[in-house]
């Protein structure tokens, strides 16, 4: 039986900047007969750095999986790029981390349901048992793993070896309010999705809704990022914003709050499925 390539496939590329990588990456698509279907980059004139995006159809392509490396290596040495190959095929897995509320988890299960999300989700893991029942409903396993006794490191250790026996290409901290070690962070290098519940860097920490009202600011906001051994300071994907005024409770704060938390997570999430996002300097390229 003749194998079946995926029918596109996404390479996202970072390197120095130079003359003719657009053309070298576009000429070798066409070479090996793939068709060029959408193409974006950005140069960081500050940095001296270029990162692109080509995403190509494969129906008459002579590359597949596992031809690709040892085809694109020399151009890749030419301008040391830095580069990874997504084929549509693969759909990401996702493991989705929550504490006691729910609005983010039910939103992420909501989307994938519909269609907006191309992501599994095998498992929904927290610290409490009280979204269980949401994680039931909707057919996906659920972990409980309390921390027990103060041992937070074992705790962690177990939903570490929980995601990677799954084979986890993605986790989401779907409000799971916890601080994770450097060791579980070790290994999932920009794929630790986090939604914070200000606009970064204000208000990082515990309780910002409470510290933008005492602030007495004008907008409030929402920050997804990638998650680093640095408290709320990692690669920023997404923000957004709303107006506030001096009407507002805490309360009105947190509701409107919520709205922002699920839209950008969300988009943050489906940037990250959808592979258009590289990260260099603590700062994301993402290609919308």
């Amino acid at each position: 039986m003749a194998r079946q390539s995926p029918c596109s496939a996404s390479l996202l590329i970072a390197c120095p900047d130079a003359r003719g990588i657009v053309a070298a990456v576009s000429g070798f698509i066409a070479e090996h007969g793939g068709n060029l279907l959408a193409s974006d980059q950005h140069t960081d004139l500050q940095h001296g750095e270029f990162f692109m995006r080509a995403n190509f159809e494969l129906h008459d392509c002579d590359l597949d999986r596992s031809s690709f490396d040892v085809a694109w290596k020399p151009l890749a040495n030419r301008f040391n790029m830095n580069w990874h190959v997504h084929w549509s095929e693969d759909i990401k897995r996702m493991a989705i981390m929550v504490g006691k509320q729910a609005h983010c988890l039910q939103d992420l299960i909501w989307r994938c349901k519909a269609g907006e999300l191309n992501v599994q989700i095998p498992m929904i893991i927290s610290n409490h048992k009280t979204l269980e029942s949401i994680a039931t409903d909707a057919g996906i396993e659920f972990y409980h793993c309390p921390i027990e006794d103060g041992e937070k490191e074992v705790q962690q250790n177990k939903i570490k070896s929980i995601i990677n026996k799954a084979n986890i290409d993605l986790v989401v901290l779907a409000r799971y309010m916890q601080i994770l070690s450097p060791e579980f962070l070790d290994g999932f290098e920009d794929r630790i999705i986090n939604i914070h519940h200000s606009f970064l860097p204000a208000f990082a920490g515990g309780d910002p809704y409470r510290q933008a009202y005492d602030r007495g600011v004008k907008i409030i906001g929402a920050t997804s990022h990638y998650v680093t051994d640095d408290l709320d300071d990692g690669p920023i994907i997404t923000q957004e914003v709303v107006d506030v005024s001096h009407r507002d409770s805490v309360d009105d704060l947190r509701r409107k709050g919520r709205d922002l938390e699920r839209t950008v997570l969300a988009r943050a999430v489906r940037y990250h499925v959808q592979d258009k996002i590289l990260v260099s300097q603590n700062k994301t390229v993402v290609f919308e």
